[in-house]
């Protein structure tokens, strides 16, 4: 019985087949010296004829920041034209169409319209007129008409159940900038953002006749469609040359998951796999997967899901096909009281059988026929969705074949199961995103509410809380502070070395952080790898850094592994190998990160700006990246790096500041064994000294060309870090620029618009410190930035003094999140370090926030009178010369010089 009815099966499709062979779309194309390509095809068993015009623009010809315009476009076309003042729908209702409409996808715009053959000519001029005389009807009551409607449509559609995983489809199955990562219809951003000039550009680019293809099938012949349609459309210019996008199948690999709650009653899972485009033979295999997968009550998912398990009420498997990329969707909405878990589970089960073993043969031999039924229904119209100008567009738009319907039933009517089987296993076996919808819960909102009409009182504000530093000295003179948290099984080690930039004077520029950089590079008993290796077993965290004026090494250990990760860390310390091959990669590597610097805007600036500050021989006179020079760090060798860690790697010159679960007790013995063997010695004395203030304003100008921003640095020297009026230097600095409320931000970012952030900077030094403005701004309002800073600048010491509601924001900030920023052990190793780097007794930080309370207005305006100068100022501006030279001249605000790359004149 089963071998008679697979054979009538077979027989049965062979005769599906056999008939959608028969049914020939005859056709004959010609092309309009305009590039309009035509198409025709006679049909004249009713007298109509199906005009059905494809522009080859969708979606995926937009660009981020612009989407929505082709469906919006689509819509503008409906609303009349030069020589038409009406709507289209209205004209063509009125003459008897049929099968009318427009619509738009990803990768095509098409207006469709069945016509009595008497008013074919009527139609055509219609047409044409929209396509060559449309931009003189427009206006901007039209645009504003239109977006509204588009925007409707929009929220139309966003507000149907399950409407969010289409969007979220759309975002997570491409990359970003993938011509199908946005939505057809866009964001609604973009939308109010189009303007006349952007909507008339567009439809320049993409609406001539070389983008468009017209099929009239019907009640017409060749030589009638010649002399209509090149009286109508022969006239009208053919268009810009267009870029075409190539097929681009974003394959995905591995599983991404997301999930998201919607309004609705039962959860749905989505399966999305990226597949090839329309046309590909894949494609068409995948098509008929789905098929099996999901068309009709003996489909195996539907058999199983819903008819036998009744665990979902519908499931759905589908191929969409775009010209130059597919997707593959499976889609199973669980019936209420069923787990989601369970259907997703029976739906992989399901892909992976067929996977495993293809579609049966009777299996297939269905899905064929129902494909063939399907072909044979469709083009038993001539227009309209599927109808045989349809049919035909389509091919000549995307494959430039409008027969190429006849190899796809080919390709459909030979396929195998190990075709389809291999399809499924090239293209579904990886690369999957699943997004789960789920009902979104019923909440309540309570009856009773808080007192609206005033805002609750802050309360006493909490008090900070430091762990209380212990300190020990090892026979070396290595200075120990502890400070104990027993949290977490955790200890954290930092050893701070007299090094730094500023050691660099007795070296070459960039030593410091090349030795910092190759410290964990290999050791006499480790290679660099093994160090690696060993610190990730031990779950260990080890790194080295220099900064201005010291060097850090750091350890953060497991306590169940202290021992351990202390060796590493002392080996790391004091036996470093600098092997030669690192050496050399890594010297590569800073003089390629130099390189970026020197073309980097900010970085061009930060380079020149300590020596303009500090003058020749002073230790902070070097770039404050800390790289070097290209010069500099290319003379480097590895012995240099050996003679800067012999030179500054001395115990009696470091402390070694411990945080976390241990004790000193426990710590120092460990400390003393390991670190035994490190002996005393003296380091240099780096020159620090105090610099005069320059005499008079200085510009400097480096030239960065066709840069769309200016750099801008004013910069002076201020008091060291540990100086008497430090708290209110901080506070008057806050005031000024140090906060995004801050003057300087408010004023170029939040009043003028010109800067996306602008502030004034204090760098904590030893010695006398950079105190500067940084504002990146648009190019065209250097000039005007320029005199805003100035303006901030001089007002705080006069003109706008500080004010008694700017202090007391300033104070409530800087005191009330004090608690809070020492709460993890890194924060507090910070604050530690702070202490001993700027020499600041132990209970800084206690009085901290008594003293910024005790500041008083008349304070912060003589603090500034000491602090800001702006008749002492170094200026630099690094930004596009040609632009910018002539409104910094015309300013005068200190002699002009010109500056390379490097910092030298120009």
């Amino acid at each position: 019985m089963f071998l008679r009815t697979s054979l009538l099966s077979i027989a049965l499709c062979a005769g599906a087949f056999a008939q959608a062979a028969d049914i020939e779309i005859p056709y004959q194309k010609f092309t309009l010296d305009n590039g309009l390509t035509v198409i025709v095809h006679e049909d004249h068993k009713a007298p109509i004829v199906a005009v059905n015009i494809w522009y080859h623009v969708g979606s995926k010809n937009e660009k981020p920041g612009k989407t929505g315009f082709a469906h919006l476009f689509e819509h503008l076309m409906f609303g009349g034209s030069e020589n038409f003042h009406g709507r289209y729908i209205d004209a063509m209702e009125q003459v008897g169409a049929t099968d009318l409409n427009g619509t738009t996808n990803n990768d095509r715009t098409n207006y469709f319209e069945d016509v009595p053959t008497s008013a074919l000519d009527y139609t055509l001029w219609l047409e044409s007129d929209r396509m060559g005389h449309l931009l003189g009807s427009f206006d901007e009551k039209t645009l504003t008409l239109q977006r509204g409607v588009v925007q409707n449509e929009k929220r139309q559609g966003e507000n149907q159940p399950y409407s969010v995983a289409f969007r979220l489809i759309t975002e997570n199955t491409y990359p970003a900038g993938h011509p199908y990562s946005w939505t057809v219809i866009g964001s609604m951003d973009d939308l109010n953002a189009a303007s006349m000039n952007d909507v008339k550009e567009w439809f320049k680019t993409y609406y001539g006749p070389s983008n468009a293809v017209l099929a009239l099938a019907g009640d017409i012949d060749l030589q009638t469609a010649k002399e209509k349609v090149a009286k109508y459309f022969g006239d009208i210019p053919a268009g810009p040359p267009i870029g075409k996008h190539e097929a681009w199948i974003a394959k995905m690999s591995g599983t991404h998951r997301g999930t998201v709650q919607d309004r609705v009653p039962q959860a749905r899972i989505y399966k999305v796999w990226n597949i090839p485009q329309f046309g590909a033979a894949d494609a068409d295999y995948l098509d008929l997967v789905s098929d099996c997968l999901s068309q009709g009550k003996v489909s195996r998912l539907y058999k199983r899901l819903v008819y036998d398990d009744q665990i979902a009420t519908d499931v759905q498997a589908s191929v969409r096909e775009n010209e130059i990329g597919g997707q593959f969707v499976i889609s199973a909405t669980a019936r209420p009281g069923q787990d989601l878990a369970k259907v997703e589970k029976e739906v992989d089960e399901e892909v992976a059988r067929f996977l495993e073993g293809g579609p049966e043969a009777r299996e297939l031999e269905r899905v064929k026929t129902q494909y063939a039924a399907r072909f044979i229904r469709g083009v038993d119209r001539i227009g309209g969705f599927g109808g045989k100008s349809d049919v035909l567009a389509r091919g000549e738009a995307f494959l430039g074949d409008p027969g190429a319907y006849k190899a796809q039933l080919q390709r459909v009517e030979n396929a195998s199961v190990q075709d389809l089987k291999s399809a499924a296993r090239r293209w579904l076996s990886d690369g999957v995103y699943i997004l789960e919808v789920h009902p979104y819960p019923s909440y309540k909102t309570s009856t009773v509410s808080a007192d609206r009409s005033k805002m609750p009182d802050t309360g006493t504000p909490p008090e900070l809380k430091l762990p209380k530093l212990e300190r020990a000295t090892l026979s070396n003179g290595l200075q120990v502070i502890l400070a104990e948290r027993h949290e977490i099984p955790v200890v954290d080690f930092g050893l701070q070395l007299d090094a730094g930039y500023a050691a660099d004077q007795f070296a070459s520029p960039g030593t410091a952080s090349l030795t910092a950089a190759l410290l964990d590079g290999g050791t006499a008993k480790r290679s660099a790898l093994q160090i690696n290796e060993e610190a990730a077993l031990l779950g260990a965290q080890l790194r080295a850094s220099s900064g201005l004026d010291s060097s850090t090494v750091s350890l953060s250990a497991l306590k169940s592994n202290l021992d351990r990760s202390l060796e590493l860390y002392a080996d790391v310390i004091l036996h470093p190998a600098f092997p030669e091959t690192d050496f050399r990669r890594q010297q590569k590597q800073q003089i390629a990160a130099i390189q970026r610097e020197k073309v980097t805007p900010q970085s061009m600036g930060m380079r020149v700006f300590p020596a303009l500050l500090y003058g020749a021989g002073h230790a902070y006179g070097n770039p404050l990246t800390g790289s070097g020079t290209e010069a500099s760090v290319g003379k480097l060798t590895r012995d240099d790096l050996v003679k800067f860690h012999e030179t500054w790697f001395k115990p009696n010159h470091a402390t070694l500041i411990v945080v976390g679960d241990t004790t000193l007790a426990e710590v120092t013995p460990k400390l003393e064994k390991l670190f035994d063997g490190w002996k005393r010695g003296d380091v240099p004395a780096k020159n620090i000294g105090a610099v005069e203030y320059r005499p008079k304003p200085v510009v400097y100008l480096l030239d960065k060309p066709g840069a769309v921003q200016s750099i801008i640095l004013a910069g002076e020297i201020a008091p060291p870090r540990n100086n008497p009026d430090e708290v209110g230097i901080e506070t008057m600095n806050n005031i000024l620029g140090g906060n995004f409320g801050a003057r300087i931000n408010m004023n170029l970012r939040e009043d003028k618009h010109w800067s996306y952030g602008a502030s004034s900077r204090l760098i904590s030094a030893r010695g006398q410190r950079p105190f500067y403005v940084i504002a990146p701004v648009q190019t065209d309002k250097t000039k005007e930035s320029l005199v805003e800073i100035d303006k901030e600048l001089r007002g705080i010491l006069g003109a706008k003094p500080p004010t008694a509601e700017e202090l007391a924001k300033v104070q409530a900030n800087e005191t009330l999140s004090l608690p809070g920023s020492r709460e993890t052990m890194a924060e507090v190793a910070n604050s530690i370090e702070t202490l001993v780097e700027y020499g600041l007794p132990d209970d800084y930080y206690e009085k901290y926030a008594g003293r910024v309370r005790a500041l008083q207005v008349a304070d912060i305006e003589a603090i500034a009178k000491r602090v800001v100068r702006p008749d002492n100022l170094t200026w630099v501006i690094v930004g596009d010369r040609a632009k910018i030279e002539a409104g910094v001249r015309e300013l005068n605000l200190g002699e002009l010089k010109f500056l390379d790359a490097d910092g030298k004149p120009i």
